[in-house]
């Protein structure tokens, strides 16, 4: 808990920064433009086809036309989630973490190319991100059970966040021996950094800047324990 905490602060700290902050601005911005063009476009068609699918039940008579946009509403918001996630993930993380590895973790020396880890980055995000969505999809009946809409979303972010960036941060800095070995000894630490991070992106106005305040709590968690790995190993390479 404590080092989540310590992570958290410095992640918080590090959005003050100008050269950080717009890193951070920039993928929910051009994700929430995108997503609101094609809903713009379909949002309509969709729900006409979607109320033509559901039962002739007397109840949904009124009812449906409701259920239909809440649906979409449902759909749309994790779709501008998952882009801006991977948005920050391939392109705005490496950024982020030259700026806050050369002021916070000088020691820490990169152990691989920069190539190498972009596609690895890109591909751990979008296979995370393809299950995140599908999983969400097949969960939407279950959040009309009471108390569904309040838990599911926020143990599903959760997953995707610790899914995602316990992965991303590493990939360039760490071998992949010490890469395993870390996500085997912070599981407990990635997960609850996810669920923090996944609380965040449901607050109002704050959820804006969650996808990189995840990046940056991992960022520093996952740097801070690889420094602490290669002491007890007695390996340091500047």
């Amino acid at each position: 808990m404590h080092e989540v905490m310590a992570a958290g602060l410095k992640a918080m700290r590090d959005l003050g920064r100008g050269d950080i902050l717009w890193q951070a601005l920039w993928p929910p911005l051009l994700a929430f433009a995108g997503w609101s063009v094609v809903a713009w476009l379909s949002w309509m068609p969709l729900a006409a086809w979607l109320l033509d699918k559901l039962p002739t039940w007397s109840w949904l008579a009124w009812l449906g036309p409701y259920l239909v946009h809440v649906a979409l509403v449902l759909c749309f918001a994790p779709l501008i989630y998952v882009t801006t996630l991977l948005l920050v993930a391939v392109i705005a993380l490496p950024r982020m973490m030259i700026i806050i590895g050369q002021r916070d973790y000088p020691d820490v020396s990169r152990q691989a190319s920069a190539g190498s880890a972009f596609m690895g980055s890109l591909w751990n995000t979008v296979a995370a991100s393809a299950i995140f969505v599908v999983g969400w999809l097949l969960c939407l009946p279950l959040l009309l059970v009471p108390g569904g809409l309040l838990v599911l979303p926020l143990l599903w972010s959760a997953w995707l966040n610790q899914r995602t960036f316990r992965f991303d941060v590493l990939a360039e800095h760490a071998t992949a021996d010490e890469r395993n070995a870390l996500i085997r000894q912070e599981r407990s630490r990635f997960r609850l950094a996810g669920f923090a991070s996944a609380l965040a992106a449901h607050v109002p106005l704050l959820n804006l800047l969650a996808p990189a305040f995840a990046a940056l709590l991992f960022s520093h968690l996952g740097l801070s324990a690889l420094r602490q790995l290669r002491a007890k190993e007695g390996v340091w390479v500047q």
